[in-house]
């Protein structure tokens, strides 16, 4: 019958300058399942190393014409620097703190009993222990990260495309804009189309921003008028748009609430705030509301509505703008403190 076969516990460097310690602790450590490796001197140590396959050194203190404290911060700067442990006779505490602060996992005491080689290879186990925890918890990570990022690219395509396809879908309504006769239908036509914008401006940023869960309320809200502002103008009304926006970052599913809001809004006001031929402003004013609440404000200062009686139109504007409300756990409160119509939405960030 052939003899078992041990497996091997993992590969150490014993650094000494006293061999027939070295021959003692390998024979202690071979004991173990561990293969040990000896040098002499620290350059023999760190030669050895370079050339890879060590999991573990346990470096003494004492040596010709330096310690293991001068070897121990070459060894540590080394790429995929095995753990050390910091062998010592020195009774001495501050040399094994010395050891702890340059990087060595744990040290044993040499004593005259000869308990050191014991005690040697448990903080061996110890240590080898420990390092694949953290090599496990660090790969784990990694991969983690890994799924992270192709989450994030696979998310930042998908906008790219829901962008895409929503400009084409206002493309096409533009182009139904132009077919139609009816001024009814132009009108509602170009409301459509500016609500479809106000949803693909959210994903246009989403593709082209490094963090796909959030959006710079500000930043959108700006090209967001900007928007409306030349295609109301295209449609012969020609109101400024003022926005004064604090910076505030918004989570998507807000923000598209919070676009479309703005642009019913906004486009009532252009379509009934002032009387014909009279220019008048339109405000947007968005800032923090306490801690985590955001206040959005869109006034004007024309002949006013208190958001009582029946819509203007057909009432749709008035229902998108209460279903977006509701999504961001909130309600449309009409204000009449001053001329003009003053409608705000405060919810929560």
């Amino acid at each position: 019958m052939s003899a078992p076969v041990h497996r091997e516990r993992g590969r150490v460097l014993y650094v000494d300058d006293d061999p027939g310690l070295g021959r003692l602790v390998q024979k202690a450590l071979n004991a173990r399942g561990y293969a040990v490796e000896l040098a002499i001197t620290g350059d023999e140590g760190l030669a050895r190393l370079s050339r890879g396959g060590i999991d573990l050194v346990a470096l003494d203190h004492h040596m010709p014409g330096q310690t293991g404290l001068d070897v121990l911060p070459a060894i540590r700067a080394m790429p995929f620097a095995p753990p050390v442990i910091y062998v010592t006779g020195s009774e001495d505490s501050r040399v094994a703190v010395a050891a702890l602060k340059a990087g060595a996992v744990d040290y044993v005491w040499k004593d005259l009993q000869g308990q050191f080689r014991e005690l040697l290879g448990e903080a061996i186990d110890t240590a080898l222990r420990q390092e694949a925890m953290r090599r496990d918890k660090e790969r784990a990570e990694a991969e983690v990260r890994e799924a992270r990022d192709r989450a994030v690219m696979l998310l930042r395509e998908v906008n790219h495309r829901v962008a895409n396809s929503l400009a084409l879908v206002a493309a096409l309504t533009h182009m139904q804009t132009n077919a139609v006769s009816d001024p009814a239908a132009k009108a509602a036509l170009r409301e459509m189309q500016a609500r479809i914008s106000a949803i693909a401006g959210i994903h246009r940023r989403l593709y082209t921003s490094d963090d796909v869960e959030a959006v710079e309320l500000d930043a959108y809200l700006a090209s967001l008028v900007e928007e409306l502002q030349g295609a109301m103008k295209a449609a012969g009304r020609d109101h400024a748009i003022r926005l004064i926006a604090e910076p505030i970052r918004l989570p998507t599913d807000k923000a598209v609430s919070v676009g479309v809001v703005v642009t019913e809004l906004v486009t009532n006001a252009y379509k009934y705030a002032y009387p014909p031929d009279v220019l008048g402003e339109i405000r947007v004013v968005v800032g923090s509301d306490g801690a985590e609440s955001v206040r959005l404000t869109v006034e004007d200062d024309g002949i006013g509505w208190s958001g009582e009686g029946q819509p203007r139109g057909t009432g749709l504007g008035s229902r998108i703008v209460k279903a977006m409300a509701s999504n961001l756990r909130s309600a449309l409160v009409y204000r009449s403190d001053g001329p003009g119509t003053k409608a705000t939405l405060l919810f929560q960030g």
